[in-house]
């Protein structure tokens, strides 16, 4: 679900998903435990600052976005096409001020031709037709407005400040977050609060937490070798569905309860170089993208562990789906102090093949990466144990032990067409030995078109579109393979 951001080709934190839902147009993973779920990312722009690119230095004067679930839906709940228009207020270098407007494009369509003067047969004059479209274009409803502020403080340290109001009600739904940034050496530290927090879970769904605020540290990310990850995390309030009114609704995820944890986790990374490309670059014209630029087949190896302690509602943890022994990580609940630990191992294997330079006009560019996730490795390790001992029984291991030692599997295909222009496409698969079916299933589908801003060494425009969420969205990447 992190739609086409795989950083780094192994980084095992969870990323922010885009998503068009919001003026912020974020939405955090909810990490099934005991994945950490942290806040140091790669370099991300706001999305004011993204929209203002494209108006500035790619002649587009409305960003446009769908979503079938927006908070400037309806009462039906639909969403639908929005186009987003981003005002800037100078001030000094350090300090960027916008006012972020969005336009639901396609109910104003809609109300427009219920409207008399559209009907078909209508004898409806110009001006009257003029008339409704000015009286529709007035209703509050179809717009929203989000302010942001972010102050460079010191060349280390960040501030961002944003307001986020639907159907221009202040009172109604407002959404509001601040964030503190501080680069370290090695380091980054960020604290952020946000009310309410948006997540998504694995199944797509989107959970509103009234207050989640973070600390998050986190040693910067390297080519090879050691890191480690801490973020303590607090969530005030009962979380609900996102944009829903029912009042039967399934149960949240039990890490988005009120409570408290502290999440640490350190992991060990390798890389290997299987094959590189030794045909030099033409001198005539840099790469599309210099980090796309050297054909080659890789593996990438990463190892960790992760430990959990949580307070509150958060220490409640269910089991396992259809693990019968609970072997999900070694947890200890201690109901008399309302306070939990979980402790598991994780794992992570990743491939890239790439062939071409992406400098060439056409077809330079060929690009597979696989990546196998294994987050729970007590798990792993006793379905490994248990298949290992009927081999050498002679027996035939049950599909419940196969199926622990089963992977997450994700695979991304991207094919340069024209220029800086290239198609990719991200899926999952889902292994279920289980279902005699239909074991194979394949998930979280996205495709996207990439243009690659030559001129900024490593950054592109990408418009990307979900069939299983029905969401499509430009935006503004940098530093991302």
């Amino acid at each position: 679900m992190n739609r086409l951001r795989v950083v780094g080709e192994g980084d095992i934190w969870e990323l922010d998903m885009s998503t068009p839902v919001t003026l912020e147009a974020t939405a955090r993973a909810v990490s099934d435990d005991p994945l950490p779920l942290g806040l140091s990312r790669g370099t991300r722009l706001s999305r004011p600052k993204q929209v203002e690119f494209f108006h500035r230095f790619m002649a587009t004067p409305l960003v446009p976005s769908f979503s079938s679930l927006r908070h400037t839906s309806g009462v039906d709940g639909n969403g639908g096409l929005s186009l987003q228009r981003v005002l800037t207020l100078p001030f000094s270098n350090n300090w960027f001020v916008s006012l972020l407007g969005q336009f639901d494009a396609q109910r104003f369509v809609s109300e427009v031709k219920k409207s008399e003067d559209f009907v078909r047969g209508s004898s409806s004059s110009a001006a009257s037709r003029f008339n409704t479209i000015a009286k529709n274009l007035k209703e509050k409803s179809l717009y929203a407005l989000g302010f942001c502020s972010e102050l460079l403080l010191t060349p280390e340290d960040t501030l961002l400040l944003s307001y986020d109001t639907y159907k221009c009600d202040l009172d109604k739904n407002p959404r509001a977050k601040a964030v503190y940034n501080h680069k370290f050496p090695l380091h980054n530290l960020t604290a952020e609060a946000v009310w309410p927090g948006l997540f998504v879970d694995k199944h797509g769904e989107y959970w509103d937490v009234p207050l989640s605020m973070a600390i998050d540290l986190a040693s910067l990310p390297a080519e090879s070798g050691p890191s480690y990850h801490l973020c303590l995390h607090h969530n005030r309030g009962s979380p609900k569905k996102f944009n829903s009114d029912a009042t039967e609704v399934p149960l949240p995820p039990p890490s988005l309860l009120p409570g408290v944890s502290l999440k640490s986790a350190v992991s060990y990374r390798t890389n290997m170089d299987l094959w590189r490309g030794t045909t030099p670059k033409l001198e005539t014209c840099k790469p599309y993208d210099i980090f796309l630029s050297s054909p080659h087949v890789s593996v990438t190896g990463i190892i960790g562990s992760v430990m959990t302690t949580a307070f509150g509602e958060k220490s409640t943890r269910t089991k396992l789906e259809k693990d019968s022994e609970g072997v999900g990580g070694f947890s200890l609940h201690l109901p008399s102090v309302n306070s939990g630990f979980m402790a598991d191992a994780l794992g992570r294997a990743s491939l890239t093949a790439q062939y071409g330079s992406f400098q060439k006009l056409f077809f330079d560019l060929t690009r597979f990466h696989a990546r196998l996730d294994f987050p729970h490795g007590l798990r792993f390790l006793s379905g490994a144990t248990s298949v290992a001992q009927e081999l050498l029984n002679s027996r035939q291991p049950s599909l419940e032990a196969f199926q622990k030692i089963c992977p997450e599997v994700s695979v991304s295909l991207q094919q340069q067409i024209v220029g800086p222009f290239s198609l990719r496409a991200e899926s999952g698969i889902q292994i279920d030995l289980t279902n005699g079916a239909n074991p194979v299933t394949v998930n979280n589908t996205v495709f996207a078109i990439e243009y690659a801003l030559q001129v900024l060494a490593s950054a592109k425009a990408v418009a990307w579109y979900s069939p299983q969420q029905k969401e499509f969205m430009v935006e503004l990447r940098f530093y991302e393979t």
